[in-house]
């Protein structure tokens, strides 16, 4: 079975369960070992599909389902498990046994749930589409069935920590257009680079919309090299592709 994480406030929530999965515990060789969840890569489709498999029994689901994640601000519902990823960067659910699976190599994985209402959601929040409103778009989703975000609890994922992420002026400037508050998020690096504050800005949106709790987990996805797979992290080693964390929640059932 694959080993997880979880964080504690989403964890009290007795109807929900959840897990953060890293790199460790897969069938995955070369620069994919080893819980490679990325369809989208170039692993061999197999080892994939077993490893998907091994994340699906650790969470105890009926089925796990993603999406062609593509730094949006689109949040689909989701009822039943399907094999076509419609294209998409967030998914709720009130299906039990359906766990929803976001995938990310240091982009922030944010995991909610309003466990009276019995609804669940997931979102990718890259930059972009923490800029473009993802979160938002999630709590808007889980909203109009029900959900009442001062009873949403959120959970923030392994993602790439801000002593990590070195980015460039543009970046700020695009970020402080629309987030003129966040200007405290950004530290001076090397010359004109400067390290962002990513998971720290996705709370701040998470608070801004006045979500009722937030875990953050921590855990730096391109400094931790035995735990977690990291995009930037294969460009400064110059391998050809990456593998997928994967960030799963899911309603139990009944």
């Amino acid at each position: 079975m694959a080993p997880f994480s979880t964080t504690h406030q989403m964890s009290t929530l007795g109807n929900i369960r959840h897990g953060f999965f890293g790199r460790r515990g897969g069938v995955s060789t070369g620069i994919y070992d080893s819980l490679n969840l990325g369809l989208g890569s170039g692993d061999h489709a197999p080892a994939i599909l077993t490893n998907r498999d091994r994340v699906r029994e650790a969470i105890g689901a009926t089925a796990i389902q993603s999406c062609y994640q593509v730094h949006g601000a689109t949040c689909l519902q989701v009822t039943t498990a399907h094999d076509e990823r419609a294209e998409a960067d967030a998914m709720v659910t009130q299906t039990p046994g359906l766990a929803l699976c976001i995938l990310t190599a240091d982009c922030v994985p944010v995991l909610f749930a309003d466990a009276d209402a019995r609804i669940v959601g997931a979102a990718h929040a890259g930059w972009k589409g923490a800029l473009a409103g993802i979160c938002e778009a999630t709590l808007a989703q889980m909203e109009a069935l029900g959900g009442d975000r001062g009873r949403i609890t959120a959970s923030i994922g392994p993602a790439i920590q801000q002593g990590s992420y070195e980015v460039g002026p543009d970046l700020r400037d695009s970020v402080l257009a629309v987030a003129d508050w966040s200007e405290g998020l950004f530290r001076p690096g090397r010359g004109d680079r400067l390290h962002f504050d990513l998971p720290g800005f996705v709370r701040a949106l998470l608070l801004r919309e006045g979500v009722g709790a937030i875990d953050n987990h921590g855990g730096d996805t391109c400094d931790e090299t035995q735990a977690y797979f990291s995009n930037r992290r294969r460009h400064r080693q110059g391998e050809a592709d990456y593998g997928r964390n994967g960030s799963l929640i899911m309603l139990a059932g009944d």
